[in-house]
């Protein structure tokens, strides 16, 4: 699987990365081993990232498809069961 990116996504962590050389290592690199750093990423490491996020994606779906159950259920044939052990209520008979 080959992972595209926008030229304007991949400029923007060609500078990353040749910020991070530079800030945590000391070592200004150019725009072309940056480059080259990149695409040994996205070749090599983006893959397995990419998967675990789609396998995590997955999971958290089916959880909630397993989970409709409870909590998309309507009652069926609910009308006349409403009064179902409800009594009339009436007033006292004082009549006596």
């Amino acid at each position: 699987m080959d992972i595209k990116l926008h030229k304007d996504t991949e400029h923007k962590l060609i500078r990353s990365i040749q910020r991070y050389m530079t800030e945590n290592f000391g070592d200004d690199i150019g725009e072309l081993k940056a480059a080259l750093f990149l695409k040994y990423c996205m070749e090599e490491i983006a893959p397995t990232v990419y998967n675990r996020a789609i396998a995590d994606a997955q999971a958290y779906f089916q959880e909630r498809a397993m989970d409709l159950e409870n909590i998309c259920f309507a009652q069926e044939f609910g009308y006349w069961n409403k009064g179902a052990g409800k009594t009339v209520s009436r007033r006292p008979d004082t009549r006596r």
